[in-house]
């Protein structure tokens, strides 16, 4: 009989490198995959919205977005993702469907979106210039604070964006979920778009 093993690997093994990419200098432009991370998206029955939002209330110890928004616990980040639902993404998956399908049971639909998306951190003095070249989204900090979120697309392809805490050189982070099937032809697309500010590359096992 013969015998199987699935490799797991990264959306983005082939195309990431680590390393300076494009203009030299001080880089613009940190383009990080974060590789370790759970994803369990979360979707209301018909007419269970409110009792999915108690449960996430109760399970989370905050309101789920019911807007464009991201909310953080201490293990989890939840990340609206169109009406009536939401994305959990947390660290090393410590929200899992087993875990989480109790809690919801009766009131929302529960996917493990684990291994179907890329997530990337984009930070950097000249990482709003570098995405206002591949999205229609306003990211002036004004109308897109920390918290910020949106599903929308980056050079025709759907992301989930939102804005994370700010790293400790005051520099905004955004972070982007892909699908896996598009992460390296978008990874390679923002590569050109961040070339001319210099870019640091790199992957990371935490989420941080």
């Amino acid at each position: 009989m013969a015998e199987f093993s699935w490799d797991v690997r990264s959306p983005l093994d082939r195309a990431l490198v680590v390393g300076p990419y494009g203009a030299q200098g001080e880089a613009g432009v940190s383009l990080t995959e974060i590789r370790n991370f759970g994803l369990i998206q979360v979707m209301a029955r018909r007419g269970k919205a409110a009792e999915t939002g108690k449960a996430a209330k109760a399970r989370f110890g905050v309101t789920a977005p019911e807007t464009p928004s991201a909310v953080s616990t201490a293990d989890a980040t939840l990340i609206w993702s169109g009406p009536d639902q939401f994305l959990v993404l947390s660290r090393d998956g410590s929200h899992t469907m087993e875990t989480l399908a109790p809690a919801f049971a009766g009131s929302a639909s529960l996917s493990d979106q684990s291994h179907a998306r890329a997530l990337i951190s984009v930070s950097g003095a000249e990482a709003r210039t570098m995405l206002a070249k591949l999205s229609s989204i306003d990211l002036h900090p004004d109308v897109f604070p920390i918290g910020g979120a949106a599903a929308t697309s980056m050079d025709h392809t759907s992301v989930t964006l939102w804005r994370g805490k700010d790293r400790a050189d005051g520099q905004a982070v955004f972070d982007l979920l892909v699908f896996a099937t598009f992460a390296e032809t978008l990874w390679h697309t923002m590569l050109d778009a961040a070339a001319e500010y210099g870019v640091a590359i790199a992957h990371s096992e935490d989420l941080g």
